[in-house]
């Protein structure tokens, strides 16, 4: 294939009466900043940053989506499951984060097939997002010889051993 893709954006849809306290949500929970914000097409688009994560705000749904507090029983096929973004130190963004009084929805737990620790949490309006460490994007993308990624997983597997995704220790 020809194409090249490179993620951008994730968007989330919004009622018009939960922007405002959204927004707030990601900037007092999780550091984002609002980068753009303008009306188009009747639907007013925000898009919020924090390092190389932007999502995209759409203030045009009709109705809430229904929140949940167990990631393991948030399987509705109706729904985007979750997005991911990748931490350093998956502990200390937790820490903080309970700081912040956000609550978890899952783990941390071991996924020891990938060699990642996982947890997640919900926004104010029920989207998980899905804290890892390691990502999942070796450090450098443009190359798909590079294999530090590769080892680091590797070494955590071996740590870990193999088996089904369990809570950390």
């Amino acid at each position: 294939m020809s194409i090249s893709f490179a993620h951008d954006h994730v968007g989330i849809s919004v009622t018009p009466e939960d922007l405002e306290a959204t927004i707030e949500w990601y900037s007092s929970s999780l550091g984002f900043t609002v980068d753009q914000r303008f009306d188009s097409h009747g639907t007013t688009f925000v898009y919020i940053v924090s390092g190389d994560v932007k999502i995209e705000l759409l203030a045009g749904a009709a109705n809430r989506q229904a929140p949940t507090d167990d990631v393991l029983k948030s399987m509705d096929p109706s729904r985007l499951h979750h997005f991911c973004v990748a931490v350093q130190d998956l502990d200390a963004a937790v820490a903080e984060l309970r700081d912040l009084d956000v609550e978890l929805i899952g783990g941390p737990m071991e996924v020891a097939q990938i060699g990642q620790r996982i947890a997640f949490v919900a926004d104010n309006l029920g989207n998980i997002i899905e804290l890892a460490e390691p990502g999942t994007w070796p450090a450098d993308r443009s190359s798909s010889a590079n294999s530090g990624w590769n080892q680091a997983a590797a070494a955590r597997v071996r740590r870990t051993g193999a088996g089904v995704a369990t809570p950390a220790a």
